[in-house]
Formats: C-alpha cells, sequence, structure tokens
C-alpha cells in the first residue's frame, strides 16, 4: 500500500532502500501469508485471474486471460505491513511481506476505524467545534 503523505515522516529514512528490500528477501518475493490466508504465497508481479485463481508470470497467458476476464486479472503486488499499524516499528518481528488481498483483510479493521475518524473530522458538526 502507498505511503500516505501525512505519514512519510513516520518510516524511517532507510525505509526503501534497506528495510523493505529485507523484508521482501526474506519472504522469497512473495507473500507471506497473513492469519487469515496463511499458505497465501503469491508471488510478486505475477498476474492473478481471480475468476479461475490462476497464477502465472507467463505473458501469453496474460493476454489470453485479458480476452475473456479483462476486469478479473490482477498484478500481484507485495506491500510490507506494520503487523500494529506503527510505520516506526520497523523490527523485523512486526513486518511482513504481503499481497493486497493479505494486507488489505488484516487492516479492515484500522482501516474501517480510520474513515470513520476523517468523515466525523469532515463532518459540519466537527467544524463547529
Amino acid at each position: 500500500m502507498p505511503i500516505r503523505p501525512e505519514n512519510r515522516a513516520r518510516y524511517p529514512s532507510n525505509w526503501k532502500t534497506e528495510i523493505r528490500p529485507r523484508i521482501l528477501r526474506r519472504a522469497g518475493n512473495c507473500c507471506e501469508g497473513s492469519p487469515d490466508f496463511p499458505d497465501c504465497r503469491r508471488p510478486n508481479g505475477w498476474f492473478l485471474n481471480r475468476r479461475t485463481g490462476e497464477l502465472t508470470d507467463d505473458g501469453e497467458a496474460v493476454d489470453q486471460w485479458f480476452l475473456v476476464d479483462e476486469d478479473q486479472v490482477t498484478r500481484v503486488v507485495l506491500t510490507i505491513a506494520h503487523r500494529d499499524h506503527m510505520p516506526e516499528h520497523c523490527d523485523d518481528d512486526n513486518l511482513r511481506a504481503w499481497c493486497q488481498r493479505c494486507h488489505l483483510h488484516y487492516d479492515r479493521h484500522h482501516h474501517r476505524e480510520t474513515r470513520r475518524a476523517t468523515r466525523a473530522a469532515a463532518s459540519p458538526q466537527a467544524q463547529l467545534l
């Protein structure tokens, strides 16, 4: 997941050059599997046909999928998740290389709370305070 501009300062200066590459190496450039999907292991950069569940890095297969299932084909992109949602806490045991599905599913409660706080701050009542 992209780092939000307002959170960039919370990440160490060596995040992109040392920490992220180290976690991806540890994971073998594959999803490490989240609590809900422990056996995920989707490879970074491969394509997933969400309708059939197939994974490939074969360009010809992807071209065929696009002909039939264009809206169901996505590229797997590994992100580094902070299990405690604290960007400052970059110990290896707190970081996981996760695909979009694993990361978004793990963060779903956190995202719900963030959305609620953002909406509350933008509400007319909050602006009166």
